[in-house]
């Protein structure tokens, strides 16, 4: 891209956007499409037929040969299968079609993606069905076209369709408030997303040389670099010039795609960094963010580096999330999460805040589970990361104007409006209604709440869906009890002020890392639910199969499922990482620690034949050699948990529990004896890369 074109020239070129269709598609049939895209009305196969031909067409013109019907299946990453445009003609020629039956539904194989139990192998039939919502593009010389994925039987394979429900049953739901309160214009409700996402960079010529990295994201072994992340200069700090060529070019390829793209710059630990975009509605936001982590990964390796985006890839460092920023808009214009001026009188605002509030803390084990993998089990809880227990920020202005409501009481707030500066050429400027509580779950900031819990490798589509339905839900409850009230503000009120009473709990505006605050947390009856073992199982809880059916985003068989799918990949990801590690410890520091043993000890008969003092050698060697004996002992204990393991194979939920407590600990033993080993060798006899290498060369 030449460096003189404005990104507003080339935004979105490879999208098959509304711009592009209404340029390109009848006007009737582009009014069918925009119909399809707002309301969900259902295309007519002629209309199909119309955009189909119209879509290859463009996409051919961008060099496009494939098709493919792209979709977010129970893997955490997205799928696709390439089909490509030729049809022979019988004369040894082919021509280029695309139909509106081809456009709205394929079929690949279900049989080989993740499933619970829904599909045996032998029944290998899926369907997807095209995402009009969400607007096609191009990549790589092929027609994407985003699409939501299930199987022969019906039932849900992928992330995207209980995405898409949720998302209307929050329309449904947040309309019927706001009817209650006089607004006949807004037709739409929609839940927006804007998702920041961390990540580190790292030389590839290290990367390659450690198989912890290639094989599970995250280093297994490795002992603190001398300098860590204490100084504190990383965070906002220069930004390197090899890695600002990297975001330059991944900011290109992005704005090419349509995502947006904002904000950009250096994270609390060494090598990592964050992309933050502008908020979208939440559909477009997961798949914004599924193909910016796949293409932060691509123009890596351009520039000869490795994007990692496991949650810890570094002990001892700070580990990567993804905060997810979600609020709710109308299409009448209103951010319905603004407090306005004067929040004590904007009851609007107030109804979904109490709404949002109850929902929490009701569905708090729903919220914690959505964040819930064997990776980010290293990050929550940690100085970097939320607790595992589910609270809320609200902020002291709005703590004021609940504590008011449920008192009864007027609410004085600070007349202190705005910092003064000091210095004259800086104006005053107002002060937020909140601070900013890293330490909080789930914290307000102004007009969205931010749910920083979930992980950097994650979707973003089982947080957005338990966040959109709990909500649904208690609106759903609210609009009932209102609807029938014949004084609604006399009913309104008594509904806010019992809401704040009986959910007050899980509001907490201090220091979440404190261990005060547990302590207080299990006070309050908070649930602490420490790991994935802890949190998955509560999917098929009794209260939330029954909202999930209620609003048809999942049945009780889809989120069996889905337990079993989430439990299985915890289990399969500890057994792939204790692997790892055997491989690691047997051919590589094993040998390398007898090694160097063997030439201290060569060392030792050397002087000993000079008559030389050989004190220092010996005591080195006896060191490295009780060591050398510990990690030999370390490996046999993890390869007998490991193997053991089959003894615990009765229940997904038993063998996912066996992994946490008794392979992971065995892990966690052998990396202890191996970093003391690194500590203890010279780094010309080290057999890995270092922290220092990875974290400080790029």
């Amino acid at each position: 891209m030449s460096e003189v074109q404005k990104v507003s020239d080339y935004f979105a070129c490879n999208v098959f956007s509304d711009t592009v269709m209404k340029e390109r598609l009848p006007k009737n049939v582009y009014k069918a499409v925009m119909q399809t895209k707002k309301f969900g009305t259902a295309l007519d196969i002629d209309v199909a037929n119309v955009v189909a031909n119209t879509m290859k067409d463009w996409a051919i013109e961008k060099g496009a040969t494939h098709y493919t019907h792209w979709f977010h299946p129970m893997t955490g990453v997205t799928a696709e299968k390439h089909d490509a445009f030729i049809t022979p003609t019988g004369d040894d020629k082919v021509i280029l079609e695309f139909s509106g039956k081809e456009l709205i539904k394929g079929e690949p194989d279900a049989s080989s993606f993740p499933s619970g139990g829904l599909r045996a192998t032998f029944e290998a039939r899926g369907y997807t069905a095209w995402d009009p919502t969400s607007n096609a593009f191009v990549k790589d010389d092929t027609l994407y076209i985003p699409t939501a994925f299930c199987s022969y039987t019906g039932e849900i394979l992928d992330k995207k369709t209980p995405l898409l429900r949720s998302m209307e049953i929050v329309n449904e739901q947040a309309l019927r408030i706001l009817r209650l309160f006089g607004n006949t214009k807004a037709t739409r409700v929609t839940t927006t997303v804007g998702p920041e996402q961390e990540y580190f960079l790292v030389d590839k010529k290290y990367y390659d040389q450690r198989e912890d990295l290639m094989l599970t994201g995250r280093t297994l072994f490795g002992a603190m670099a001398p300098k860590g992340q204490e100084l504190e200069d990383h965070y906002f700090g220069n930004i390197k010039q090899r890695v600002s060529d990297y975001m330059k070019d991944l900011d290109c390829e992005l704005w090419k795609l349509g995502i947006y793209a904002k904000t950009k710059h250096n994270e609390v630990a060494p090598a990592q960094h964050e992309l933050a975009p502008i908020f979208t509605t939440s559909n477009i936001a997961s798949d914004h963010n599924q193909l910016t982590m796949e293409i932060m990964k691509k123009v890596a390796l351009k520039h000869g580096l490795v994007c990692l985006l496991h949650e810890k890839p570094f002990a001892g460092v700070n580990g990567s999330g993804k905060h997810n920023n979600w609020s709710i808009s109308s299409n009448d214009g209103q951010n319905l999460l603004d407090p306005g001026e004067t929040p004590m009188e904007n009851l609007q605002f107030l109804t979904f805040l109490c709404a949002i509030v109850k929902a929490v803390d009701e569905y708090a084990p729903l919220l914690r589970l959505s964040a819930a993998s064997a990776g980010n089990d290293h990050r929550l809880g940690a100085n970097e990361a939320p607790p595992a227990i589910i609270s809320m920020f609200i902020g002291d202005e709005l703590q004021g104007v609940l504590d008011a409501l449920e008192s009864g009481n007027p609410y004085k707030p600070n007349e202190d409006k705005t910092f003064e500066i000091g210095v004259d050429a800086l104006p005053n400027f107002p002060k937020d209604t909140t601070d900013r509580n890293r330490t909080s779950p789930f914290a307000f900031t102004g007009n969205k709440f931010e749910f920083r819990m979930l992980g950097s490798a994650d979707s973003i589509s089982c947080t957005n869906v338990i966040m959109n339905t709990i909500f649904a839900e208690v609106i759903s409850e609210f609009a009932d009890e209102l609807e029938k009230a014949s004084d609604f503000k006399t009913a309104l009120n008594a509904l806010l002020v019992k809401t704040v009473k009986e959910h007050k709990r899980v509001i907490f505006n201090g220091n979440g890392y404190s261990d005060e605050w547990i302590a207080e947390a299990e006070k309050r009856g908070l649930p602490n639910l420490v790991s994935t073992v802890d949190a998955i199982p509560h999917y098929t809880d009794e209260k939330y199969v029954r909202i999930f059916e209620k609003f048809k985003v999942y049945t009780k068989t889809e989120l069996a499922s889905r337990t079993e799918i989430l439990l299985e990949n915890y289990y399969k990801v500890i057994n792939i990482e204790a692997l790892t590690m055997l491989d690691m410890s047997k051919k590589l520091i094993l040998p390398a620690a007898i090694e160097y043993t063997k030439l201290i000890c060569e060392t030792i008969v050397a002087k000993n034949t000079a008559g030389i003092d050989s004190t220092l050698e010996t005591k080195l060697a006896n060191e490295l050699s009780a060591i050398t004996s510990s990690l030999g002992l370390a490996i046999k204990t993890l390869d007998e948990k490991r193997i053991a393991s089959k003894e615990h194979e009765d229940t997904v939920e038993g063998l996912a529990r066996y992994y946490r407590e008794e392979v992971f600990v065995a892990m966690q033993s052998l990396r202890a004896v191996a970093d003391e080993l690194e500590m203890a060798m010279p780094a010309k006899y080290w057999p890995i890369p270092t922290y220092t290498d990875l974290l400080f060369t790029v």
